[in-house]
């Protein structure tokens, strides 16, 4: 009977264990960090192009996430038009970095044999058993966007706005939509402000759900690409 009812204590753990690993990668937190002299303006005058450095003018992976931004920027009454029509000039920047997180394991000692308690301690972290903890090293993926705003007839930067996030997603393409709608989920946020922003995480793998619309004239929309470039590109 004591051997049943460890059993079922040991199933109910372990089932509880699931569930909060299964919630780790629900949503997707990010840091969004804005610096504004946003004036607000109409919507008429929300007019922008994409301006690129040069080692992003021939780049797919730079047409890509602008298609993903232009998207987000749509939702907020901003409509892309050729450079010469344009109002404002939007840049952007991405990189995407990989560290190293060390964190203590417990590892239980179990002095007796199956079928007495198997490998859980009954007596708990501060028994006459206590585990042991050794050191596992895990991979942790940072990716940040910056989404960089000026006035094309000054070149005065009025709106700077950055999304960062970490966790155990190695691609930068797939953590790309997330990082667009964090950015510009609270657009204008205010001068020096510093939110974080938590979605939830899309079927599709993060896919982004809105449509750019290309400027007049501007061939369609390139497809995403199965890999991203790894190397980061700087705000023009």
């Amino acid at each position: 009977m004591k051997h049943e009812r460890w059993t079922r204590r040991a199933l109910m753990l372990l089932a509880a264990l699931a569930v909060t690993l299964s919630g780790c990668t629900t949503y997707v937190t990010s840091q969004v960090t804005a610096f504004s002299a946003w004036d607000g303006g109409s919507d008429a005058t929300r007019t922008y192009a994409f301006t690129r450095n040069p080692a992003q003018k021939q780049s797919i992976e730079q047409a890509t996430y602008e298609q993903m931004v232009a998207g987000g920027l749509a939702g907020q009454a901003f409509r892309q038009v050729s450079e010469a029509q344009a109002h404002y000039l939007v840049g952007l920047a991405y990189a995407s970095r990989m560290d190293q997180v060390t964190v203590a394991q417990p590892v239980f000692y179990n002095p007796w044999p199956a079928p007495y308690w198997g490998p859980f301690n009954p007596w708990g972290a501060w028994g006459p058993y206590a585990p042991a903890y050794v050191n596992q090293t895990y991979p942790v993926y940072t990716h940040v966007l910056g989404i960089r705003i000026t006035d094309k007839a000054t070149g005065k930067e009025v709106y700077n706005v950055s999304a960062r996030t970490s966790g155990d997603e190695p691609s930068l393409v797939r953590a790309m939509p997330y990082l667009v709608r964090s950015a510009l989920s609270d657009f204008p946020m205010a001068n020096g402000s510093v939110q974080v922003v938590k979605l939830p995480v899309e079927k599709n793998g993060g896919a982004p759900n809105e449509t750019a619309v290309p400027p007049p004239g501007a061939p369609a929309p390139a497809p995403i690409p199965a890999a991203p470039a790894s190397g980061a590109a700087a705000v023009q």
